[in-house]
């Protein structure tokens, strides 16, 4: 009966995240005086090209399914064989989790694959930090890529955003608050260290793990598999930008130079820790939209939600099936 309630209460907690996150988005549309925000948001879903959404929505299947196997086979150097299904289902967890919790996906899918195959958390964690050191290089190359194509528009946007810390004092300051926190928060851990031995031998256990996980990249029997899968994975991002701008009547006309635009503006505001990247998404986004390519604002703002929302929607349905199969197949284990 308590294990039936913890069950209801996480859906619950997921479900009024997810609630508030859309409820957020909605504050930022801003439409003609008398008209309803919602009937703007339909109506501008009625006008889209529903079989791009469609083509949209197989491409992040499709990249999913890929960055699963190129999890997979980062754990068998480590010693542990998993199978695709595992790995898929574990890492659907984990993005449904990410919508709640910023970053608390990394975890949750190791988590959820432990329960399933009993691979070691610290490993596959180990693994999981290996695949976000090469998806940032892979982003910071498309980044690139998008600045030498379009420099001029986005250095120029650049300039128009309220950067908080502008001057070199301000900046001096944030470092060295930042720079007192990580030596804070180092002493607090070493002195928990130092006086239990328990914690000694967890942490040297863990570390032990993650370390290995870590060098697994280096163990790899196929690391040209390796390297492909992740620039696929990353093109498959990049196509699933196209198919979404070509999906809208007022974005169609834009080429593939825009969407690199703003592929690395959306990227950037991901990386945000929020659930989803929501706020800070719904913010650049259409400023982006609006200052370089001159959408109308409300349709910029109605664009990006209905962008932002689909990804959303087919990772929660995704993430949900797989809660559901994860149970299934943790009761049959």
């Amino acid at each position: 009966m308590q294990a039936r309630l913890k069950a209801v209460l996480k859906y619950v907690i997921i479900l009024g995240a997810t609630a508030f996150l859309i409820w957020f988005s909605l504050r930022g549309l801003n439409v003609e005086p008398g008209e309803d925000k919602w009937d703007y948001l339909v109506r501008t879903w009625s006008m889209a090209h529903k079989g791009w959404l469609f083509f949209m929505a197989l491409l992040a299947v499709a990249s999913h399914i890929i960055r699963a196997e190129r999890w997979r086979m980062l754990l068998v150097p480590a010693g542990y064989k998993t199978t695709l299904i595992y790995s898929f289902l574990s890492l659907m967890v984990g993005y449904l989790i990410n919508l709640v919790v910023p970053r608390g996906g990394e975890v949750s899918r190791c988590y959820n694959l432990y329960k399933l195959d009993k691979t070691p958390v610290e490993i596959s964690f180990g693994t999981v930090v290996v695949e976000r050191i090469v998806d940032l290089l892979c982003l910071l190359i498309l980044i690139i890529v998008a600045f030498i194509v379009e420099s001029e528009k986005l250095f120029e946007f650049l300039n128009t955003l309220p950067w908080s810390f502008s001057g070199q004092e301000s900046k001096l300051y944030l470092l060295l608050i930042l720079l007192a926190v990580v030596i804070l928060f180092g002493v607090i851990f070493y002195l928990i260290i130092k006086k239990n031995k328990k914690v000694q031998a967890f942490v040297a256990k863990t570390w032990l793990g993650f370390k290995e996980g870590l060098l697994s990249v280096f163990k790899l029997e196929n690391k040209s598999l390796f390297i492909f899968y992740s620039l696929t994975i990353w093109f498959l991002y990049f196509l699933m930008s196209y198919a979404v701008i070509r999906a809208f009547p007022q974005t169609e006309h834009l080429g593939f130079s825009a969407v690199l635009s703003l592929f690395a503006i959306g990227s950037i505001a991901m990386a945000a820790p929020l659930p989803g990247g929501a706020g800070s998404y719904h913010v650049l986004v259409p400023k982006g939209l609006v200052f370089l390519y001159m959408i109308p604002e409300s349709d910029a703002v109605a664009f990006t939600f209905i962008f932002h929302g689909w990804q959303t929607a087919i990772m929660i349905v995704m993430g949900a099936i797989a809660v559901f199969v994860s149970s299934l197949l943790m009761k049959k284990n």
